[in-house]
């Protein structure tokens, strides 16, 4: 999957509002948003997490069949998902952002937030940056509660969703979080726009540079072929 620098963005073109290191030495992490066209990369993406990953993400050990049927069932028009992908175009980390209705027992202004992340990349604070990523779509898109169910010995989770100031309740082996956001307004917006552009921006650049490392093979194929095929007749 390739090292945690894979995924990126070049120093010149991170966003200048956003700092270049954090505490922890990350840069800024490029988040775009997925649409059905994505279903295949998410399912590679959950498919290649361990058992206790699975467990810890789905709140169950979800099988391959089980994981595919989830990946089916997303609903991209209403709900929103967010990935993080490397220089070779791969998901490397994904959020689903669940818009909940009345129905389903929680306000109609409520989400719920799943994250995963790639088991290479984990402790680099992705989790976290996809979470302040969703709370800002959220907060931009009439959300006003941000929940969040995991299994109680998810500590990285909860440790994200109690930094962001969400109350925590356990019961059991379960624990929901409950983050109220502020209402949008015209920095979040801008931000928000910001943001997006430097993210297509990013993926934009792994596109052409991806190509460019596919044709640069193909000559380097072509050229071996050319030299073992001349070594051939000459002798």
């Amino acid at each position: 999957m390739g090292t945690f620098d894979d995924f990126l963005l070049p120093e010149d073109a991170a966003p200048k509002h956003a700092p270049e290191r954090s505490a922890d030495g990350l840069r800024w992490v490029p988040v775009r948003s997925l649409a059905s066209r994505h279903r295949e990369r998410i399912r590679d993406h959950l498919t290649a997490l361990a058992e206790h990953d699975r467990y810890l993400r789905f709140g169950y050990a979800a099988s391959d069949g089980q994981i595919a049927q989830y990946v089916d069932r997303i609903d991209f028009d209403r709900d929103e998902v967010f990935g993080v992908f490397n220089r070779r175009l791969e998901l490397v980390a994904m959020a689903h952002l669940a818009y909940l209705s009345e129905t389903e027992g929680a306000p109609s202004t409520s989400a719920e937030f799943g994250v995963s992340v790639s088991q290479h990349l984990r402790g680099k604070g992705i989790g976290a940056r996809l979470f302040d990523h969703a709370m800002l779509h959220a907060r931009n898109h009439g959300i006003d509660t941000l929940l969040i169910h995991a299994l109680s010995e998810n500590a990285p989770m909860l440790k994200i969703a109690r930094a962001a100031g969400a109350s925590v309740v356990r019961s059991g082996g379960d624990s929901d979080a409950c983050l109220k956001l502020p209402p949008t307004d015209l920095a979040s917006r801008l931000e928000a726009i910001v943001e997006g552009g430097a993210a297509e921006l990013d993926y934009s650049l792994k596109r052409h540079a991806h190509q460019i490392d596919g044709l640069l093979n193909s000559l380097a194929e072509a050229s071996s072929s050319l030299i073992k095929h001349g070594k051939g007749n000459a002798e």
